[in-house]
């Protein structure tokens, strides 16, 4: 009999030793997490600058005939049920362009924030710190942009804030709402003499995996109390996976800000941006951008002409992507002012100004 029951317990899988070692506790996931970028890129500017700088309206990618880094930083991350955590340090000419006016150490801090889940029931989080901006669909890492540079509107609007945020995302994660409360325009450190915080608002709506539609707001103002203008912005955006390989992104911004310190008249900037993109295969991919940014009166870009900052964009980029991880790009690009803003090597001025960038952009 007995040689029945432990023959039995073989054929069962049956192992009465196993047991108790069964009974282990499942293991949790590694709340810390690292990971880092590093881009680096060689642009040709055919205007020649004597000084290798790009216009100044030009923030990433800004020098001219060397190879340069562009962005490169280490980012440590916890996350865990209730309570988020991000700290990066970088270097690279979009640091140095980006963050000119902050002080000490603040010059490269890319990220650094906290976070806390608020509500047992609902994905609704506090979050404080600097973080990337809630404007726009560009971000400071070119490698998940469809374009090599960053467009106008882009470049002359947030990149990064400091401050404070609540953002509530929906149990369907379709809608995504935020209200902010923060420094100033892309401010780490509150312009000086300035007692006013700034406001923003992010609506996000993703009805599925290939549209996501975006409103984002700023109001506030960037100048101390004694020469105070406020400032209003819009921010729209639509993000379309038409197929598969091809897809579109369609932006518009939109800004207003006082004439002159208690005025009821404001001068207005606009931006446009079309971005049409294919993906060949998994490896090779091309993207054009048309584009326009309208600054009559200088608000965000003064040129001193007399028309102002009228200018038209257009690009072409091509991208090779050899693994996951990494990309290899190509883009030209042109800008034509209806005035002359542009400064050649030579001295001369001109409504002109073609260049050819390439990069080579891995993270980790």
């Amino acid at each position: 009999m007995k040689k029945i029951l432990l023959g039995a317990m073989l054929l069962t899988g049956t192992n009465l030793f196993a047991q108790d070692s069964a009974k282990t506790e499942t293991s949790k996931p590694n709340p810390f997490s690292f990971s880092g970028y590093v881009e680096v890129y060689y642009q040709y500017d055919f205007n020649k600058p004597t000084d290798n700088s790009r216009p100044g309206f030009i923030y990433s990618h800004n020098r001219h005939n060397e190879f340069n880094l562009n962005l490169g930083f280490l980012k440590g991350s916890y996350n865990a049920e209730r309570v988020r955590a991000n700290l990066a340090i970088a270097a690279g000419t979009y640091m140095n362009a980006n963050y000119a006016s902050e002080t000490g150490v603040l010059k490269n801090v890319y990220e650094a924030n906290a976070g806390l889940k608020i509500s047992k029931k609902k994905n609704l989080w506090i979050d404080a710190g600097i973080f990337a901006s809630h404007i726009g669909f560009e971000s400071a890492v070119s490698k998940d942009c469809w374009t090599l540079t960053r467009s106008m509107l882009a470049e002359n609007s947030p990149y990064f804030e400091s401050g404070a945020k609540l953002t509530y995302t929906s149990d369907n994660n379709k809608w995504v709402v935020s209200g902010l409360v923060l420094n100033g325009w892309q401010r780490i450190k509150r312009v000086d003499a300035n007692s006013l915080l700034s406001y923003g608002t992010q609506l996000q709506y993703k009805p599925n995996s290939n549209i996501t539609l975006n409103y984002s707001t700023f109001i506030g103002t960037d100048k101390p109390d004694s020469a105070r203008l406020w400032r209003y912005f819009h921010n729209l955006y639509g993000s379309f996976n038409v197929t598969s390989k091809f897809g579109i992104i369609a932006g518009f911004d939109m800004g207003s800000e006082q004439k002159t310190k208690g005025s009821s008249d404001f001068n207005t900037w606009y931006s446009p941006v079309l971005i049409l993109k294919y993906a060949i295969n998994s490896k090779w991919a091309i993207a054009a951008r048309g584009e326009y940014y309208d600054d009559q009166y200088g608000v965000i870009i003064a040129s001193g002409t007399p028309n102002g900052f009228k200018t038209a964009g257009y690009s072409v980029n091509v991208d090779y992507a050899p693994i996951p991880n990494a990309v290899i790009r190509l883009e030209v690009r042109s800008l034509n002012s209806k005035d002359d803003v542009f400064t050649k090597g030579s001295g001369a001025v001109t409504n002109n100004n073609t260049f050819i960038t390439s990069s080579i952009a891995v993270s980790f």
